[in-house]
């Protein structure tokens, strides 16, 4: 019987992944909520707008999986140093490769591992950008261009990230483009609006998946900046009759796959 790092590696379609992640989440208690599936398509879209040569689905793969171990609330510092590392463990224990656990446990810098992976930087710039993005107990969400500065000069300031600046010119170039005519509403501001929009991670996968990723692809093709759809096949557009959170799904996670 195939492992659970098999099962959602070998499904190419990023909806579906999400849909995997939704039903492991209530069997394994791990943490996956609306920003880790907002992070991700932040992923995706950059990696649809800069040549990389990397495995496009281990990425986004890493990206729904690296904050498994996540503490919603913290009540301490060890919490915060140690999920990353935590969530590695967990992942390693359910079939993924070393490689693979060692991708996810970059998505910050507490563990010290030396070289880093070149997709574990990119976790950590869409981790770090994306959640300064999001509305907190403690705060609101800053700006796109309020957080692209602390990202640069505070957060990975003396910090050696690969992906940091074509990472910053994507964003720039991705908000220079207007959506909407009822306002300066840019593809990034969208997606904020549909988390805060949106109830839960299952409606919000519903809605980036049938709503927002056809529409900014297309915005995004017509304008000729960048190209989400070079992802692989991880977007399946045209296909609205294709029902997420389907019964199958629910049998494979919650009966046999996931111990």
């Amino acid at each position: 019987m195939e492992t659970f790092a098999e099962y959602i590696l070998n499904e190419k379609n990023l909806a579906s992944k999400m849909e995997i992640m939704y039903y492991l989440a209530r069997k394994s208690k791990i943490f996956f909520d609306k920003s880790t599936v907002f992070k991700t398509e932040i992923a995706r879209l950059f990696l649809g707008s800069v040549p990389l040569e990397i495995d496009q689905n281990q990425v986004l793969t890493a990206c729904l999986l690296c904050n498994c171990k996540k503490v919603e609330i913290s009540q301490s510092l060890d919490d915060l140093k140690s999920y990353a590392k935590h969530g590695a463990e967990y992942l390693f224990s359910i079939g993924f490769d070393k490689k693979f656990c060692k991708i996810c446990e970059e998505v910050n810098r507490y563990s010290g591992t030396n070289p880093r992976e070149k997709e574990g930087d990119i976790l950590e710039l869409v981790d770090q950008f994306g959640g300064m993005l999001l509305d907190r107990p403690e705060r609101i969400g800053l700006s796109v261009e309020e957080a692209l500065v602390l990202l640069e000069y505070r957060n990975l300031k003396d910090k050696f990230n690969r992906y940091l600046h074509p990472f910053i010119d994507f964003v720039r170039e991705i908000e220079s483009i207007i959506i909407s005519e009822q306002g300066e509403i840019t593809p990034l501001k969208e997606l904020v609006n549909l988390v805060k929009e949106t109830p839960d991670e299952k409606h919000f996968i519903t809605a980036v998946t049938y709503e927002y990723e056809p529409k900014i692809d297309k915005i995004l093709r017509q304008n000729g900046s960048v190209d989400p759809t070079k992802n692989e096949g991880m977007l399946e557009e045209g296909n609205p009759n294709r029902a997420l959170f389907s019964e199958e799904t629910t049998k494979k996670i919650i009966g046999h796959l996931v111990p």
